[in-house]
C-alpha cells in the first residue's frame, strides 16, 4: 500500500515539475496564444479554437485547472470582444479542458490510470481517455448548437485578435523537450514519472526555466491531498470499511442501473467537491468489489462512468474550472448573470452524464 503511495508520489512530482517549467517559462502561454490565431479572427470558429486549445493544454499539461487558469483570460477578453456569449466561452474552455484531462500524459490522467492500474484495470489508458473526450465532445457541440454558435459570422471579425511575441530560446527548448517526453514514453514505454522528473531537471539545469518558479508553481497541495487520499482509502479498504457503500449501491442497483447511479452520485459530489484530488481517489478503488456483487457488469465500464459522472458537473462555479472563467470575465460581462447559468448547467450535467452512460455503457468495456 506505502509503495503504491511512493510510487503516485513520484510520477504526479515528475509530471507537475516538467509542466511547471513550461509554465515558468511562459511554453504553455506562447503556444495557447499561437494556436487561437490559427482561425484568423473567423467569429463563428473561436468557441472551437477555445474547445480545440485547451483541450490540447490539458492533454500535455497539469490537468484542466491549470489549463483552465491558462486560457479563460486570453480566451474571455478575445471572445468576448468579439461578440461571443460568456457563457458559451466558459462551456467551451470548461468542457475542452475536461476532454483532454484524461490523457496519459496529463498528471490528472496519471492520477487515475495509476488507481485503474491498481484494481487491476492498467493497459486501458487511451480507451479510458476516448470516451471521456468524447462524452466531453458531444456536450460542448451541444452547447455550441443551442447557445449562439450557429449564429456567428463566418467572416473575420473586427474585434481584438490575439498578440504573439516570437518563441524565446527557453520556450523552443521546452516545447521541444516536451515532445522529445512524450514521444518516447510512447514509442520506448519510458517510466512516466522518472522520464518527466529527469526531462524536467534537465531543463532546470540547463537553466530554461527558474528553479524557484517552477517550485511555486507546482500544485503541491493536490498532490498531498491525492497521495493521503488514495493512502486513506487503501487502508480502508483493508479494514473493509468500503464493503457498505458497495452493499449500499448494489441494493439499489442492476448491471444496467449502475452506470448512470454511479455517474449521477458522483456528479452531484463533485459539484463541491475536487474531482481529481477526493471523488475520483475515493470512488475508483471500489470499482472491482462493485463489479464482484453485480455479475455481469464490466469493471472498466463503471470506471469510465465514474470518470465521465464526476467530471462533467465542473463547470459548476461552485467547482474551480467555473470559478475561474467567472473571475476572467472581462469588464461589461453579467457576473452574476453568467454564475447563475453555470450553476444551473453544472447541476444539469449530472443527469446528463447519467444518461450518457447508461446509453453509452454497452460501448465502454474492451
Amino acid at each position: 500500500m506505502f509503495a503504491s503511495a511512493a510510487q503516485l508520489l513520484l510520477t504526479l512530482a515528475g509530471v507537475s515539475l516538467l509542466f511547471a517549467c513550461l509554465q515558468a517559462n511562459g511554453a504553455m502561454e506562447a503556444a495557447a496564444q499561437r494556436a487561437l490565431r490559427l482561425c484568423r479572427g473567423r467569429v463563428a470558429l473561436l468557441p472551437l479554437v477555445f474547445f480545440l486549445v485547451s483541450a490540447l493544454l490539458a492533454m500535455v499539461g497539469p490537468g484542466a485547472i491549470l489549463s483552465v487558469a491558462l486560457m479563460a483570460p486570453l480566451a474571455m477578453r478575445t471572445g468576448v470582444a468579439a461578440g461571443i456569449p460568456a457563457f458559451l466561452i466558459a462551456l467551451m474552455i470548461g468542457n475542452g479542458a475536461n476532454a483532454g484531462n484524461l490523457s496519459p500524459f496529463s498528471s490528472i490522467g496519471v492520477i487515475v490510470h495509476g488507481l485503474l492500474s491498481r484494481g487491476g484495470l492498467g493497459g486501458q489508458e487511451f480507451r479510458v481517455w476516448f470516451f471521456h473526450a468524447a462524452a466531453h465532445l458531444a456536450v460542448a457541440v451541444a452547447a455550441y448548437l443551442l447557445f449562439g454558435g450557429l449564429r456567428l459570422s463566418w467572416k473575420a471579425a473586427a474585434g481584438e485578435t490575439v498578440e504573439t511575441s516570437p518563441l524565446t530560446r527557453a520556450q523552443a527548448v521546452s516545447l521541444a523537450a516536451l515532445l522529445g517526453w512524450m514521444s518516447a514514453v510512447i514509442l520506448f514505454r519510458w517510466p512516466l514519472g522518472w522520464s518527466a522528473l529527469g526531462t524536467g531537471t534537465l531543463l532546470l539545469l540547463l537553466g530554461q526555466a527558474s528553479w524557484r518558479a517552477a517550485v511555486r508553481k507546482m500544485p503541491w497541495r493536490v498532490i498531498a491531498l491525492v497521495v493521503s487520499i488514495s493512502t486513506a482509502v487503501g487502508m480502508l479498504e483493508r479494514a473493509g470499511g468500503l464493503n457498505w457503500f458497495q452493499v449500499a449501491v448494489v441494493r439499489w442497483a442492476t448491471p444496467e442501473t449502475v452506470h448512470p447511479l454511479l455517474a449521477f452520485l458522483t456528479g452531484l459530489i463533485s459539484a463541491y467537491s475536487s474531482t481529481s484530488a477526493v471523488v475520483l481517489p475515493a470512488f475508483l478503488p471500489m470499482v472491482p468489489g462493485l463489479a464482484a456483487r453485480l455479475p455481469g457488469t464490466d469493471p472498466l465500464a463503471l470506471a469510465i462512468s465514474i470518470n465521465i459522472g464526476s467530471a462533467m458537473v465542473d463547470v459548476s462555479p461552485l467547482s474551480t474550472i467555473g470559478a475561474l472563467c467567472i473571475a476572467a470575465a472581462p469588464e461589461g460581462v453579467n457576473k452574476s448573470q453568467l454564475f447563475t447559468r453555470l450553476t444551473i448547467w453544472g447541476f444539469a450535467m449530472a443527469v446528463v452524464a447519467a444518461a450518457i452512460c447508461y446509453f453509452g455503457a454497452p460501448w465502454f468495456p474492451a
